[in-house]
């Protein structure tokens, strides 16, 4: 009906995505409020299983059987799951997206993988996290087919509220995103770097300015994986699977059930998790626990706040995201 998407008086339910992903959710119009959540939880369930079924069949050299890896992937990204269905999220499909785009990439359809980013977007924006890899991995003619894609779904909605409405909509976007970040930095699902730093410091120029460090350093990382890229046979998984595990860390609203995003990175650390020495065992299963364990049915009220409130969360999956890099350090992912 071309009405305004982007509302304050719509409170903590107001709209966050970009345009485009309205037009994609015009068909759920046209069923009743509660049929449409019958469907949307289907949905999710099915790209679960297709998200557990890629990210294990694109497992390079896998050394676990499919079973081992289901059971202690899910084990370890329950909590997160569990999360995604209540809330009726959109990560799962996201990953699905993005992991598609990696299976692209290694079948040599450069241009459908930089297509498939452009579609995860505008499901989530953070899917622009990838655009700097893939312009680097795949070439310019992937990211010329992704930046065009983007563009298209940028200009679509002037179909319906013409050139200037389209452009007010994205600034009202912005404004939307960027003012309601700031109270939920405090939440303790919050587990982003901005709000680990605010937890130890305050809020404050301080906290922002030790994020935006923090982003760097863990962005390197990513780099030092690039540079080894030569070490292994296929190298895409493991880059793929870092950028995922970091995006709710860089996201100043990355709730902690947006890790499901990670299950690549899940599945390839729990495969190789037999072969690494004791010292990153130890370290690897503590990255687990803090993400992944840490429900307020299993460690209780007190331990539960007291994890989230110090960033322990964070914590364990800055280990993952170091463990990763080990891996590609020693040849191994």
């Amino acid at each position: 009906a071309a009405e305004p998407l982007y509302r304050a008086d719509d409170g903590h339910y107001q709209y966050k995505y970009w345009p485009a992903f309205a037009l994609a959710m015009v068909p759920f119009t046209a069923l009743p409020l509660e049929a449409g959540k019958v469907v949307w939880y289907a949905l999710t369930i099915t790209l679960l299983v297709i998200l557990f079924r890629l990210s294990i069949q694109a497992l390079p050299d896998r050394r676990a059987s499919t079973q081992f890896l289901v059971w202690w992937t899910l084990l370890l990204t329950g909590k997160f799951i569990v999360k995604e269905l209540v809330n009726g999220q959109t990560n799962v499909l996201l990953a699905v997206l993005i992991v598609l785009a990696l299976v692209s990439s290694e079948r040599g359809h450069r241009a459908r993988a930089g297509v498939l980013i452009a579609l995860a977007a505008f499901v989530k924006p953070y899917a622009l996290l990838f655009l700097p890899w893939l312009g680097v991995t795949q070439g310019i003619a992937a990211l010329g087919a992704s930046i065009a894609a983007l563009v298209a779904g940028w200009m679509a909605p002037a179909i319906l509220y013409g050139w200037q409405g389209n452009l007010d909509l994205h600034v009202a976007w912005y404004h939307t995103v960027t003012q309601t970040t700031a109270p939920n930095v405090m939440l303790p699902e919050n587990i982003s770097f901005v709000s680990m730093w605010a937890r130890w410091l305050g809020e404050g120029s301080a906290a922002t300015s030790l994020a935006m460090l923090t982003t760097a350093v863990s962005l390197s990382g990513a780099g030092l994986l690039w540079l080894r890229r030569r070490s292994v046979a296929r190298p895409a998984f493991a880059e793929v699977s870092y950028l995922l595990l970091l995006i709710p860390l860089i996201s100043p609203q990355g709730w902690d059930y947006v890790l499901i995003v990670a299950t690549p990175a899940y599945v390839c650390l729990v495969d190789r998790f037999r072969e690494r020495s004791i010292t990153w065992r130890i370290a690897t299963a503590a990255g687990f626990f803090l993400t992944s364990l840490t429900v307020y049915d299993i460690v209780g009220r007190t331990l539960y706040f007291s994890l989230h409130f110090l960033g322990c969360v964070t914590i364990g999956a800055l280990i993952l995201c170091g463990s990763l890099v080990r891996l590609r350090q020693s040849a191994a992912a």
